[in-house]
């Protein structure tokens, strides 16, 4: 038998246009069963299907209107001042979720986290601060400051100037606006006591410390369209967060109950070809463009559902290290063959141990999932659903 040439491969695969009510499970089956059947891949034990969370919200017609979302607002808040703190700077995700969260208030104070949002979106250079003796940690800057010394920010890929696009888009809801920069979430309620705190990933913390402080109110993303309001969709886990912009007055979610869902696909795919693939749904990867210094990650989990088998972290060992400590004397055959040998037979729970050190110590659904969205891409491939092979394989397979 000739030695395989090739690690881990992930495919793109083509699909048709997904819509409300659509039979996801079997479309994703006979996708992967039809490429197969095609000749381009052997379905083998423990290859991966990934599906995008967008697909799955859109067959389970997972969605809320601005004014759907506006009745929660105003049921769970009040009327009054609202504080809404550190959102993302993003047409697509937040922008549409602002106007239904306008549309629910009498006056919001909008407070941007500064110099850049949570998941790496910056309105001024970090420089620019240093420059100007300002501590983005202690100084809370009003909007005419912050524009007095920096002028009007602009995103460095978009050119937006988010912090008048949000101020313009509430007060087109008739809603009254002030907007703040600062990074304490206890000095909005210098404002007004009723908070909704936007950050997707720190949330709790912003929590606890409102709530510490004396806050009346205090709700995240999470704690709206968390059950149906006037016929809407909802996410009992997550809320609003994770969701992205579907119309000018509608919020696409995040899916609910993805675990049967992947579990399903599994099922199908055993039952036709006798393999056990693993299956899981996958939004956001959690990754960080080195130029835009944007960390991706808008999404609360980079996957919503899996099956049992991606649970876990990888352990592996580092190749290199053992080139060079453990076999530093071997060369050519000799050294393949010693650390062939040394991963056959490596403990089945490396920890920390040194040969084990520089791999990557994170999830196998956020490595998974950041890889199948970097293949799928976010534009028009047409390839929702995602095949990998060769994922558990090491050096001796």
């Amino acid at each position: 038998m000739s030695e395989r040439l090739v690690g881990t491969v992930s495919r793109g695969l083509r699909a048709p246009i997904i819509k409300e009510g659509a039979d996801l499970e079997k479309i994703v089956t006979d996708t992967v069963l039809n490429a197969a059947a095609a000749g381009e891949f052997e379905i083998r034990d423990k290859d991966i299907i990934a599906v995008t969370e967008s697909v799955v919200a859109r067959s389970q017609g997972n969605y809320a209107t601005t004014d759907q979302l506006a009745a929660d607002v105003r049921n769970k808040m009040g009327s009054g001042t609202i504080g809404v703190i550190f959102p993302i700077l993003s047409r697509n995700r937040f922008a549409i979720c602002l106007r239904g969260i306008a549309k629910g208030a009498d006056k919001i104070v909008l407070m941007l986290s500064y110099p850049s949002d949570e998941v790496g979106n910056h309105l001024i250079d970090i420089d620019a601060l240093d420059e100007k003796g300002i501590d983005p940690y202690m100084d809370v800057l009003t909007q005419d400051e912050f524009e007095s010394m920096f002028g009007k920010s602009r995103h460095p890929f978009t050119g937006m100037d988010y912090i008048n696009y949000y101020k313009d888009l509430i007060k087109e809801e008739g809603t009254d606006c002030e907007i703040i920069l600062g990074n304490d979430p206890r000095r909005i309620l210098d404002y007004t006591l009723k908070v909704l705190t936007c950050d997707i990933h720190t949330r709790e913390r912003s929590k606890k410390i409102l709530k510490a402080a004396g806050a009346e109110v205090v709700l995240g993303m999470d704690d709206l369209l968390t059950e149906s309001v006037d016929g809407s969709g909802f996410n009992t886990r997550f809320g609003i967060l994770g969701s992205n912009k579907a119309t000018e007055n509608t919020i696409k979610l995040f899916p609910n109950d993805c675990t049967p869902f992947v579990e399903k696909i599994q099922a199908n795919i055993k039952d036709a070809t006798g393999k056990d693939v693993e299956v899981m749904v996958y939004g956001d990867g959690a990754f960080k463009d080195p130029v835009g210094k944007i960390w991706e990650l808008a999404d609360p989990v980079v996957s919503p559902g899996y099956t049992k088998g991606l649970e876990g972290t990888p352990n592996e060992v580092k190749l290199k290290y053992l080139a060079d400590n453990d076999f530093a004397d071997l060369q050519g055959d000799e050294l393949k063959a010693a650390i062939s040998e040394y991963i056959k037979n490596k403990d089945a729970d490396l920890g920390d141990s040194m040969v084990a050190q520089g791999t990557t110590p994170r999830r196998l659904t956020d490595l998974i999932g950041s890889l199948c969205d970097l293949t799928s891409g976010s534009g028009d491939k047409g390839t929702p659903i995602i095949y990998i092979q060769g994922y558990f394989d090491n050096y001796t397979k």
